[in-house]
């Protein structure tokens, strides 16, 4: 029998504004991950849940108690990291180096 890969729902969530956006599923979570870690040391508030995919549920099913949906909220914070620091995150590996070395400490 073959081993279904563990997959889980990306969600971005604007912790100012409270608001939030589905990214998409993924069986790797550090790209995420890493990226908000830069973003909130940059100063902008954001948050990322990962909540387990089981396939049962759509994207429209999920729902972040006292947070509206804002669609494109993801890139609209990566843009907001841009204006703020003069560099992009993207698809490679650029933060893993930073990911460990300073905790996020604008979410206090």
């Amino acid at each position: 029998m073959k081993k279904r890969a563990n997959r889980w729902w990306e969600i971005i969530k604007d912790i100012r504004n409270q608001t939030f956006d589905v990214i998409g599923t993924t069986s790797d979570d550090t790209l995420l991950t890493n990226n908000v870690v830069e973003m909130c040391n940059a100063g902008v508030l954001v948050q990322c849940d990962t909540p387990q995919y089981t396939g049962n549920e759509t994207e429209e099913d999920l729902h972040i108690p006292g947070y509206t949906r804002e669609k494109g909220l993801y890139q609209k914070v990566l843009s907001e990291f841009e204006s703020k620091t003069g560099r992009a995150l993207s698809g490679d590996s650029e933060v893993v180096d930073h990911f460990f070395s300073r905790p996020c400490n604008n979410l206090k």
